[in-house]
């Protein structure tokens, strides 16, 4: 007699520690004892006591829910099923929805009972997705999306993933598609925003940096002399791990607190447009997928700038279609991978031709550093704080991860919430999973 318990019943709080472990635990039914036998049973209603009885048992210690989980496979055969590719999609596309409350139903309705995972966000000036699933479901919606005019010819990102890069579904209206209080702003109209380049352009402008231009600064826009300025409109943590050679760490943790170019003041060192020649000073933008440069180029158009130009479809696309010719390190990503390396977006064909042109080696060039000890980290991958209250994104290396128990700073080690150092770059979970099993038992 083969006994099976179903998942979804039976682990009551517990969360795996990756979204892929949870996703495929909670959606299969675990076999407790020999799946071959000739004849096998659910647990019904009758059985309510022993799925208790189960349950607390898996609660009491994590790493029996583990074993668990490795040990009975979710098949009836015994046999290991094939893992489904999953990937990441990323898109946003500015554009008039006149019933968004609407098209937030229709958009609901389709995706009923299709494995994605994410945050999709709809209003009257367009919509921003990033979501997780697998690929057959990912790109099917992708599909019938693209259906609709309005959508037709938008960019799609696409990037791997292990599993599901998001704990859960979110698909709603949202009065602005991206923080900072930018629903005023005209993001429909495409002539207030800056001048879109390729990623061929914009590999074209970064080598030209060396030679027909001459990197602006306060000290050379003057006579006639034509000056770049490379902006990241990024977080500085999303710098910490990677950037263009000869742009500079933006001094800013969050997009609704960026204020480039906004000061009246002509000496702001903290601000690199501070000063410069609005009208002679070509001012190349960039950012993770494009939507922080749309929408801040309308807000720098509006204090006169004039030569704006932001790299389409951000460092992803250029990543895919260029490789990293002319960047440094890692891409930082808001998922659950955090960091990604080049080569995860580029093809075959791009991989072939940088290794034979010897261009893949200056990325190799370890520039990010330990926040705790100041040394060069070789995982270029961020960890949170273990202090639930201060939460900080920060890089270590290994050896002050374990001194520091996990936290940024002295002060954090000894606050009166911790959750355990975790293995590796794994994410923490909510804070009551920790609370309600015992953060001594992970």
């Amino acid at each position: 007699m083969a006994v099976e318990v179903m998942a979804g019943i039976c682990v009551g709080r517990l969360i795996a520690p990756t979204y892929s472990v949870r996703q495929r635990f909670y959606s299969a039914s675990v076999p407790l004892f020999s799946p071959n036998s000739s004849s096998s049973i659910r647990l019904m209603s009758s059985w309510v006591p022993f799925i208790s009885s189960f349950s607390r048992i898996l609660e009491s210690n994590r790493s029996s829910y583990l074993s668990i989980v490795s040990a009975f496979p979710p098949d009836s055969n015994g046999e290991k099923e094939e893992e489904e590719d999953f990937v990441v999609v990323n898109f946003y596309r500015f554009v008039r929805i006149d019933d968004p409350m609407g098209e937030v139903s229709k958009q609901l309705s389709f995706l009923q009972g299709r494995d994605i995972h994410g945050r999709i966000y709809l209003n009257e000036q367009g919509i921003n997705a990033q979501y997780s699933g697998p690929k057959v479901d990912a790109l099917h919606y992708v599909e019938w999306l693209k259906e609709d005019d309005r959508f037709s010819d938008m960019l799609v990102q696409i990037s791997p993933s292990d599993g599901h890069a998001f704990p859960r579904m979110k698909l709603r209206y949202k009065p602005s598609l991206q923080e900072g209080g930018i629903s005023k702003l005209p993001l429909v109209d495409p002539t207030k925003r800056a001048t879109p380049l390729a990623p061929s352009e914009w590999k074209s402008r970064l080598q030209a940096m060396n030679t027909t231009y001459k990197t602006s600064s306060r000290d050379n826009t003057s006579n006639n002399q034509r000056g770049l300025i490379l902006l990241d409109v990024r977080n500085g943590y999303e710098w910490d791990i990677g950037h263009f050679k000869g742009a500079r760490r933006p001094n800013v943790d969050s997009f609704r607190t960026t204020s480039f170019g906004l000061s009246e003041l002509q000496m702001e060192d903290s601000d690199p447009l501070a000063g410069i020649d609005k009208e002679h000073t070509d001012v190349l933008m960039y950012c993770t997928g494009g939507i922080r440069c749309d929408v801040y180029s309308i807000i720098l158009r509006e204090k006169g700038f004039q030569n704006l130009y932001t790299l389409k479809g951000g460092v992803s696309h250029y990543l895919s279609s260029e490789g990293p010719i002319g960047w440094m390190g890692n891409l930082f990503v808001f998922d659950s991978r955090l960091s990604l390396p080049p080569l995860a977006y580029k093809s075959e064909t791009t991989i072939s031709e940088e290794t034979e042109n010897g261009i893949s080696d200056d990325n190799k060039t370890t520039f990010a550093r330990c926040h705790l000890c100041g040394y060069h980290v070789h995982e270029i991958r961020h960890r949170n704080c273990a202090n639930p209250d201060c939460n900080l994104l920060f890089l270590s290396c290994m050896s002050c991860v374990e001194k520091s128990r996990g936290c940024c700073c002295v002060d954090c080690k000894t606050a009166p919430r911790l959750r355990p150092v975790l293995p590796g770059f794994q994410r923490y979970e909510k804070w009551h999973i920790y609370r309600d099993i015992g953060v001594q038992n992970l």
